[in-house]
């Protein structure tokens, strides 16, 4: 995590979850989190069965131009990229890990700027299939950000973290892409078999990415 607001809503949800896999939407006190809550943001699963956001904080709406409340978090991502953030979803609303994504944001003009995203279960109604929880920060501020609008982005990174390992040894499972290009993933289809090993580490498929295992050893 680079970011102070990242690490700020995590230390924070991670406090308030107790011994729980997701704490409950009522239980998060905005003044807790004063410092992260302009880059906060909470998606809701709308009837469509995508996420929307429901609430956003004013940076990240400013870094679009535009409110976001009630618009698709889905859509915000290069197409190439939607099966593997809705993997990565999954992950995070039905295994209870926590997603750290960065991604490259490309503007009209093709202005770039890099950014941070977390995403952590959160319950609503005692399900966690329905709220998620997160935060989205620019890793640097160019003087346009706020003037030219995100108009694409495209993921960099990938890590899907188990925060109950968090004090194990290795704590972390790292997605990567299985085949990359110069913006760190492939543009062509994944291939079907998955190799046994990558980086001399055992892997398995998820999605079109390769998964590393961390954790118990």
């Amino acid at each position: 995590m680079q970011k102070a607001s990242t690490r700020t809503l995590y230390d924070y949800w991670n406090a308030i979850r107790g011994a729980r896999s997701a704490p409950d939407r009522k239980d998060i006190d905005p003044t807790r989190i004063r410092e992260a809550l302009a880059n906060t943001f909470i998606l809701e699963l709308d009837e469509s069965e995508k996420f929307s956001f429901r609430l956003a904080g004013s940076h990240l709406c400013t870094a679009y131009c535009r409110e976001l409340k009630g618009r698709s978090f889905s859509t915000l991502w290069h197409e190439r990229d939607h099966d593997a953030m809705e993997t990565l979803m999954r992950a995070v609303t039905e295994d209870h890990a926590v997603a750290l994504v960065t991604f490259q944001g490309t503007t009209a003009l093709h202005t770039k700027v890099s950014f941070e995203t977390i995403l952590m279960p959160l319950r609503h109604n005692g399900s966690t299939h329905t709220r998620l929880l997160g935060a989205m920060t620019a890793l640097d501020e160019p003087y346009w950000l706020g003037v030219q609008p995100i108009m694409e982005q495209r993921i960099t990174g990938l890590r899907l973290i188990w925060p109950d390992d968090v004090a194990l040894e290795e704590s972390v499972r790292e997605v990567a892409a299985s085949v990359v290009n110069d913006s760190g993933f492939s543009n062509g289809p994944a291939p079907t078999a998955m190799p046994a090993m990558v980086y001399g580490r055992s892997a398995r498929r998820y999605a079109h990415l390769a998964v590393i295992d961390g954790g118990r050893q």
